[in-house]
């Protein structure tokens, strides 16, 4: 009978749900802090209002992506410092500074103008840099084997659900008491969860005051993890030559292609082709993403109950539910492609079902990473992060390029149909050449010490 056979669970709730909670929020916070402007300088730019600032067309387009120049930035190194300091640290930092900079925003924007915001903005996404790569490295720290897939699911979800509650939200907010009470709630919030967390959150188990040494057994015998952890030297030359690694880097590169095409360009479509005003678009905009955060539920459960029944090895049910985020969307997008002009219900049903049978790709590429090197898992997370973001800046660009008329289906059909290709392009890309096997570089020292047995022998 092997370990994780004979592994048992606690019983109840442990300490690792409660992190797993805290990290939920972390990503949901972090999402709204992410994406409120995009519904913020609507309301900020609507002469109609007592505060407003007369920005053109390219200083909106400029404060809107002024968050991912910085949030490329410090992708790789926020990484590699999740793994020597922790992805506690990190993480408070960076929703904490999000939240101080989402309070300062209101006054500041009224005397500093755009230049102001957009500086706030690419603080912002220096610091959300970290979100990422300390996710990653504190999910490979908590999370046992046995509950990878539904825990790390849920915690991912919360950027879903981020973006969700906050396109809901901000009309009614700014409706009620201005575009400011979008950036007062979301810095309260902020500092509240980032408070809470410092209190009781922690980097990993051994460092936990709350855990029981039977659920502190459990976990670190679930991953392996028995006895003192040491920092290992990050080894970059194998990373580099590691082509499971780069199968899951294009995956993820496809998955913001599509993705960050349908977050950008889906309320204008919705406004220019399918005649929806603003505040039933904020409404109608959200539903993709909320499908999304509840059909990751069932997904990461089932990934679970695959793995531990024996139906699926961990390397097929990875390669499954990535197929199911990324072709599902394709076919999907396809669809909507074809939808009859006027046809309301059917385009929403398209959108909704392309984004939200998305969620299969955090039980995909997501965990290849922590399955192939979990003590280096905030690096590699950190360099997929950073190119899958560079796509997330050009997707956008590349619509626009395309679309000449906002009104004419058959251009937006075009956009459409370029991501569906690069969905299903890159997903077979990853099927092929991806593993979930531990790599023999994930403990340096022990891999020497086989290199040299095997050279004197």
């Amino acid at each position: 009978m092997g370990i994780a056979e004979q592994n048992v669970a606690p019983s109840g709730l442990g300490v690792r749900h409660a992190q797993t909670l805290l990290l939920f929020l972390a990503m949901l916070l972090a999402f709204t802090m992410r994406v409120n402007m995009s519904m913020a300088i609507v309301d900020m730019t609507d002469e109609n209002n007592d505060t407003y600032f007369d920005w053109s067309h390219s200083v909106q387009a400029m404060i809107l992506s002024s968050f991912f120049w910085g949030y490329v930035v410090l992708q790789i190194p926020a990484g590699v410092l999740a793994k020597y300091f922790g992805g506690k640290v990190l993480m408070a930092i960076s929703v904490g500074m999000n939240a101080l900079l989402s309070l300062v925003m209101p006054v500041g924007a009224q005397y500093g103008g755009w230049q102001f915001v957009c500086a706030c903005r690419v603080l912002q996404g220096l610091t959300q840099a970290f979100v990422y790569p300390s996710m990653h490295h504190l999910i490979s720290q908590w999370i046992p084997l046995e509950e990878k897939g539904r825990l790390s699911t849920i915690i991912y979800a919360g950027g879903q659900l981020g973006i969700a509650l906050q396109l809901i939200a901000a009309g009614f907010l700014a409706t009620a008491w201005g575009w400011q009470a979008i950036f007062y709630t979301n810095g309260t919030l902020g500092v509240i969860w980032t408070v809470t967390y410092l209190v009781f959150g922690a980097a990993s188990p051994e460092q936990s005051k709350l855990i029981s040494q039977e659920e502190l057994q459990f976990i670190q015998t679930s991953l392996g993890r028995v006895g003192e952890q040491k920092k290992l030297p990050t080894p970059w030359s194998k990373i580099i030559t590691c082509l499971p690694f780069w199968a899951a880097v294009v995956a993820h590169c496809g998955q913001n292609w599509g993705f960050f095409t349908l977050m950008t360009e889906m309320p204008t479509y919705m406004h220019k082709v399918l005649d929806v005003n603003l505040t039933k678009n904020g409404v109608l905009s959200s539903l993709p993403y909320l499908a999304m955060f509840l059909l990751s539920f069932p997904m990461g459960t089932m990934t679970d109950l695959i793995i531990r029944r024996g139906w699926l090895s961990v390397l097929n049910t990875r390669k499954l539910f990535n197929s199911i985020g990324l072709w599902g969307p394709a076919l999907a997008l396809i669809g909507l492609s074809y939808t009859p002009e006027g046809n309301l219900t059917l385009a929403v049903v398209m959108l909704t079902i392309s984004v939200g049978i998305n969620a299969g790709q955090y039980c995909g590429f997501m965990l290849i990473s922590i399955d192939l090197a979990p003590n280096f898992s905030s690096s590699l997370m950190g360099i997929s992060n950073f190119f899958a973001n560079i796509i997330s800046i050009i997707a956008p660009i590349v619509c626009g390029v395309i679309i000449n008329d906002e009104t004419d289906t058959h251009e937006w059909r075009k956009v459409f149909f370029l991501a569906s290709g690069i969905y299903v392009c890159t997903n077979l890309f990853f099927v092929l050449f991806t593993s979930s096997d531990r790599q023999p570089w994930n403990e340096p020292e022990e891999a020497d010490k086989k290199t040299n047995q095997t050279e004197n022998i």
